[in-house]
């Protein structure tokens, strides 16, 4: 694995092998890599999962990889299951899937297919920049919006305010957005998310959303202990007064490549510090950097653990945040038509 000092704009600081390949071979970095996306026609859009940890049984994701280039993206990981590596590869390498929109359609349309809440950028973000010109995750939206199916969106980017007329129209029973708010030190953000709408920015799109009455939950996540940990309460009090309603933590995950690459970036972007949160992570996980295991990954345990949960719920209670809110609507779904033929009524 060939490593630099940061790269501009870029998270990553080497492109660590890929783990299924059996050789590996030494590229220079390119001072300045630039975007690359190719396009991928997908037979499916939907995927599933069973996890206990999760709310939500099914998502939608229209792009894999992701541009914002967040060091610490637990998706990164995923990128080796395409021959590309989970470090430079996964924020400079991507790919779009321009028939989601089509093929979210037909899977509605199945007959077996029975509506539970959609959950929309669980792996990368679907707000990321190509969002711009290529325009998937509105076409998917669009989907959702005609056959009044729910939808629960989780991003960083504040191009989310450019559907907010589709998010108005669902309107709180059909749709909510998780809005990620790490910390609200823009100069600490550019760094650990480099091609993310800094935290001020990312406070006023929460106030534009629940300006048209779209419900807004804040997500503190991931919370890294050592070094953003102390801002909890922080961040919720400015999400709170942006008009965020709810608010979720999860501690920082480093599953698999991602505690390599994350430990690299801490000792170049904060020497000073790396040990210090290196060492609580691990106390986090039993001693390890990552404990996969259900019921403790998305909360971790000890002593540090617990006492981050209860300023993290005290601080909710407190400012009128809520941890859970009512169910999306189910049974306002619409069927797709699967004759293609036009409704007489």
């Amino acid at each position: 694995m060939q490593s630099q000092s940061a790269i501009a704009t870029r998270g990553a600081l080497s492109n660590p092998a890929v783990r299924f390949e059996p050789y590996t071979r030494e590229v220079p970095l390119p001072e300045r890599p630039r975007t690359q996306v190719r396009s991928e026609r997908i037979g499916k859009v939907i995927s599933r999962n069973t996890s206990p940890d999760l709310g939500f049984d099914r998502s939608v994701n229209p792009y894999r990889g992701c541009e914002h280039g967040c060091i610490y993206c637990y998706a990164r990981p995923t990128h080796a299951f395409l021959g590309l590596s989970p470090g430079l590869d996964f924020e400079t390498k991507l790919i779009a899937r321009p028939n989601a929109p089509e093929q979210l359609a037909k899977e509605l349309a199945g007959r077996g297919y029975r509506p539970q809440v959609m959950a929309l950028g669980t792996n990368t973000d679907p707000y990321q920049p190509i969002e711009r010109d290529r325009r998937i995750t509105r076409g998917v939206l669009e989907v959702l919006r005609d056959h009044r199916h729910p939808v629960a969106i989780t991003t960083k980017g504040t191009m989310v305010e450019r559907d907010v007329d589709i998010l108005a129209e669902m309107g709180p029973d059909l749709c909510r957005v998780g809005l990620s708010v790490t910390t609200l030190d823009d100069d600490l953000a550019r760094k650990l998310e480099p091609r993310v709408p800094v935290p001020s920015r990312r406070l006023r799109a929460i106030a534009r959303l629940a300006e048209a009455g779209v419900q807004v939950r804040v997500m503190v996540s991931p919370t890294i202990p050592g070094l953003t940990d102390h801002e909890v309460e922080a961040i919720l009090h400015a999400a709170r007064d942006a008009g965020a309603v709810a608010a979720s933590m999860i501690p920082l995950r480093l599953p698999l490549e991602v505690a390599p690459l994350f430990e690299e970036w801490l000792r170049n972007h904060v020497p000073d510090r790396a040990r210090k949160v290196l060492n609580r992570v691990r106390e986090f996980h039993g001693g390890k950097l990552y404990d996969a295991g259900f019921g403790q990954r998305m909360r971790g345990r000890g002593v540090h653990a617990d006492l981050l949960q209860q300023r993290f719920h005290r601080a909710c209670a407190s400012l009128g945040l809520a941890y859970k809110l009512p169910a999306l609507r189910t049974d306002l779904f619409r069927v797709p038509d699967r004759t293609g033929q036009m409704s007489l009524f």
